[in-house]
């Protein structure tokens, strides 16, 4: 086999034994050891590969995010207007973010830098990858919402930068969701913690991001 397919071969394993250890265990109990023993290598060999944790970290959001593309995509297809395919994807989005907690921390990991600071934790070709992934995701929200202006239903003077809006704000609802419970006060005033329901959450956070695509184009659709 030749040197190139071998690296590339590794390469995949160690991505795919850093998603198996993020869902079973979440990212932060999930430390370098552990995945290096789950490909049966010693961690150097690990940023032989990948220059930087947060390197490693970038690639598994790809993994992540091209299955939720794959859902997104799916989701989008079954619906036809623009406002019903905005509550398909993000139904699509939320159900996803619960059922692996894991990607939403990768995700605001990566989100806690800033633009310029990560460069120098991941290289330009890795960037590329992520940004790609990222991209193929948020497409699917871009023409929703230009189809939607075009039709008169949304008004969205810039589709993309509001898909990015759209995008952060869905990961903070799935922190509140993942973290499962709401802060709530009694009549004394003293406050204590509630169960959260999953479904009043998304269904408030759909209603936001469409009457952020709505704007003033006419009456938000009251799902």
């Amino acid at each position: 086999m030749p040197a190139e397919e071998r690296r590339a071969r590794r390469t995949r394993e160690i991505v795919e034994a850093t998603r198996r250890l993020f869902d079973e265990r979440g990212m932060r109990a999930a430390q370098i050891e552990d995945i290096a023993k789950a490909v049966g290598i010693n961690r150097a060999i690990i940023y032989r590969h990948f220059t930087t944790k947060e390197e490693l970290f970038a690639m598994t959001l790809v993994d992540y995010l091209g299955e939720l593309e794959s859902r997104i995509a799916e989701a989008d297809a079954r619906a036809e207007s623009p406002i019903d395919r905005l509550d398909a994807q993000a139904d699509a989005f939320f159900a996803y973010g619960a059922e692996y907690p894991a990607f939403v921390d990768c995700a605001q990991a990566l989100l806690r830098f800033r633009g310029t600071d990560l460069v120098d934790e991941v290289s330009q070709e890795r960037l590329i990858e992520l940004g790609q992934a990222m991209f193929l995701c948020l497409n699917h929200v871009v023409r929703a919402l230009e189809d939607g202006t075009a039709a008169g239903e949304f008004a969205v003077a810039d589709p993309q930068l509001l898909s990015n809006i759209l995008y952060a704000e869905g990961l903070g609802v799935l922190n509140l969701v993942n973290f499962q419970k709401s802060v709530r006060s009694l009549r004394s005033g003293l406050p204590f913690m509630d169960d959260l329901p999953f479904d009043d959450v998304v269904a408030h956070a759909k209603r936001s991001l469409i009457a952020m695509a709505v704007g003033t184009a006419r009456p938000a659709d009251p799902r």
